[in-house]
């Protein structure tokens, strides 16, 4: 084998190894693009099976609205029925958006970039929705009451067990929102993660 035969063939063991390369580099990004993406599902499950109950509520809501006959009773419902519609709709094109951040096609730097905007937007979705929550909740009291039991709730005499069954609710709410935060904390951290092992 002469000089030329030799340099041939380590030109192309060279090209099939920049080949194979690529190739590894490939399978390698869309695996962490899978990893990541994956990050994401779960939670969006659970939020389309929230969404769906909320919009279950907005319907009862509509149907029912003309039984809210005065000025506070359809303004509760008003609020009720915007946050049960906003909000849902909010939190999954939220998720959508940082789910389908492309790690393919797009530089590390674009990616960090991206991903940072869609976290902050998703964290700040879910603060509002956990003080929106409270809001609502004393909102949804007095709608419930005038469509089940075609009560005005402010007209009401209550009694210890319900200021008991609010309380109850209450610290319910708290722990319950702390600890939907703190999920939302652990995903996007942990996506964020995934996204570290590209640098």
């Amino acid at each position: 084998m002469n000089l030329e035969e030799i340099q041939a063939v380590w030109s192309e063991m060279s090209d099939q190894l920049e080949n194979q390369k690529k190739l590894t580099n490939e399978i390698i990004m869309q695996m962490t693009q899978q990893r990541y993406t994956n990050k994401f599902k779960k939670i969006t499950f659970y939020e389309t099976i929230g969404a769906l109950i909320c919009f279950a509520a907005a319907l009862g809501i509509i149907l029912n609205f003309h039984k809210l006959d005065t000025w506070y009773l359809m303004l509760c419902g008003g609020l009720t029925l915007l946050f049960t519609l906003f909000l849902p709709i909010a939190v999954l094109r939220s998720l959508s958006r940082i789910s389908k951040v492309n790690l393919v096609e797009s530089s590390y730097k674009d990616t960090i970039v991206h991903y940072s905007k869609e976290k902050k937007h998703l964290l700040m979705l879910q603060q509002f929705g956990m003080y929106a929550g409270f809001i609502v909740f004393f909102c949804a009291i007095p709608v419930s009451s005038k469509i089940l039991s075609n009560k005005d709730f402010f007209m009401m005499e209550k009694s210890i067990g319900f200021y008991l069954f609010v309380a109850v609710v209450l610290v319910f709410l708290f722990f319950f929102v702390r600890w939907g935060y703190g999920c939302y904390k652990r995903i996007t951290n942990s996506a964020e993660d995934i996204l570290k092992e590209l640098e």
